[in-house]
């Protein structure tokens, strides 16, 4: 009989919210997190409930501003900027290095907010922290030579971000935007992570830094944070249908800007026959549920390996660890050791089980559909924002499994005969972040790999977004605008010679680093 589980001492939200209010009182009040614009903390806005996706209990929700209020905040946030970028660089990194040492001092509670708020895993929330601090640490450490002649943009940075990485994401970008010279605007997700980046911003604007944040529908704001002259570029992260709309705003103002859309990543398999290393890595392409642009939830098998291949997965499968991430046995156990927990909230796991379901009523095959028999839960506790990992062989054409990126563990299988249709079906979406092409044959992968229309291409292993000086971008609709990463990140929100073309994907031409 398994054993009861019990909330972990010390990881409820109450607990970590009387945390928050003792380290950064000024953006914290007894029941709502404030907005940070013109140098302040503001308690102004809308503040909406929320709940989290571990369990479904009450959170602090996103303090909504109106559209007027989000444009005399970017106005502040111009005055910040012609300030900010004078100020010599060496103060500027001093003054993200304190801040980067902030974060550090409260690594702890940063984590413990994503867990809360978008249902991270203890892992992978301590290492979505660290890699925001390595890697602005990067960047401060190398940045001097990143800058030479190059100066900063005419306005600040405007970032638009999905809530599925806040720090390593949203919080990086913004440190080195400003490290460049710029101020920064950051708008908070919708669906969560509004309590981790106000703490995070907190402690930066304590160090000096330029920071506004705030929150807000993207359509009431976008006018604010997208379309306003005093922008200088907009940073965008997120999916393709709101992302189609940021770049014809952009499009039309020319404006300078950084667009990372989705793209349904794909894993091929052809001539190929190591699949112990297969099925070593397959757990781990389940990290955090799959929520994460980098996800590969399409793999294209050659027929003939098709039982090979399922013979290296399907065990793999079946190890995954699914469950609340902060239960335990005892209350001063460990955390959880999970592969993820909730998706972000009940209303997408309710729609990926029906997309699942659609599916499968239009002819896809269910290979594997885990149960929660042996997921970690607490007594009674709400699971509607949990989904058990699925796999489906052929989905339908018209499922929207067969061509977008489903953001959740859903797996789809599709089979194929020639490199002609391997080739197709990794490039059904049109364009994506990474792909993988497993081979046993180098020339056959020096061959096809070229031909595969995403940015990074692993041979026999996943691709990540990357940290440090590795660059990052995406091909065809999965990508507008300049590309990121190493010194590309700096390119892109300062101005270097006249006449520059940045490596991007642009309305008028491509450039590849």
């Amino acid at each position: 009989m398994a054993p009861t589980l019990i909330l972990k001492t010390g990881t409820s939200w109450p607990d970590a919210w009387r945390r928050c209010l003792a380290v950064a009182p000024e953006a914290f009040r007894d029941d709502r997190v404030l907005n940070l614009w013109n140098g302040a903390w503001q308690e102004d806005g809308r503040a909406l409930p929320a709940v989290s996706p571990v369990d479904g209990s009450p959170i602090a929700g996103p303090p909504r501003l109106d559209g007027t209020t989000a444009h005399r905040a970017v106005c502040a946030a111009l005055d910040q900027h012609r300030a900010w970028r004078h100020l010599p660089l060496e103060e500027r990194r001093a003054r993200i290095a304190a801040t980067l040492d902030a974060l550090t001092e409260h690594r702890g509670l940063l984590a413990l907010l994503l867990v809360c708020e978008i249902g991270k895993p203890w892992r992978l929330a301590q290492a979505d922290v660290d890699r925001a601090i390595d890697g602005v640490r990067w960047y401060v450490d190398g940045v001097e030579p990143m800058l030479a002649g190059r100066s900063p943009l005419d306005g600040p940075v405007s970032n638009i971000a999905s809530w599925n990485y806040p720090m390593s994401v949203l919080v990086h970008a913004l440190l080195v935007q400003a490290l460049a010279g710029n101020a920064v605007i950051a708008k908070t997700p919708t669906d969560g992570g509004v309590a981790c980046l106000t703490l995070a911003c907190a402690l930066a604007a304590r160090e000096g830094v330029p920071v506004t944040l705030v929150s807000g529908s993207g359509g009431e704001l976008s006018q604010a944070l997208v379309r306003a002259p005093e922008i200088g570029c907009v940073s965008f992260v997120g999916g393709r249908d709101t992302g189609a709309a940021v770049a014809t705003a952009v499009a039309d103002l020319g404006k300078r800007h950084v667009l990372e859309q989705e793209g349904l990543n794909t894993w091929g398999i052809w001539n190929y026959s190591d699949w112990d290393t297969l099925t070593a890595v397959i757990p781990k392409l389940f990290d955090y549920g799959k929520q994460r642009c980098t996800a590969y939830p399409r793999f294209v098998v050659q027929r003939h390996l098709f039982d090979a291949f399922l013979a290296a997965y399907l065990p793999a499968v079946r190890t995954l660890r699914v469950g609340h991430p902060l239960a335990v046995e005892q209350p001063d156990d460990p955390y959880p050791q999970l592969d993820f927990g909730p998706v972000i909230n009940a209303a997408k796991a309710k729609e990926l089980k029906d997309q699942v379901a659609e599916a499968i009523d239009r002819g896809a095959v269910p290979l594997h559909r885990a149960t929660p028999d042996g997921a970690r839960f607490l007594p009674g506790q709400d699971t509607s924002a949990y989904v058990q990992p699925v796999t489906l062989l052929n989905p339908p054409p018209s499922s929207p499994l067969h061509h977008a990126e489903p953001f959740g563990p859903v797996d789809t299988i599709v089979l194929v005969d020639t490199e002609a249709e391997l080739l197709a079906a990794m490039n059904a979406s049109n364009g994506a972040l990474v792909a993988t092409l497993s081979t046993d044959d180098r020339a056959t992968y020096d061959r096809l790999a070229p031909q595969i229309r995403a940015f990074k291409v692993g041979h026999g292993t996943p691709r990540s977004r990357g940290d440090r000086d590795e660059l990052f971008g995406g091909l065809g609709a999965s990508w507008r605008g300049a590309f990121v990463g190493g010194d590309l990140l700096v390119r892109a929100v300062t101005r270097g010679p006249q006449g520059e073309r940045l490596p991007g994907n642009f309305p008028e031409y491509q450039l590849l680093p």
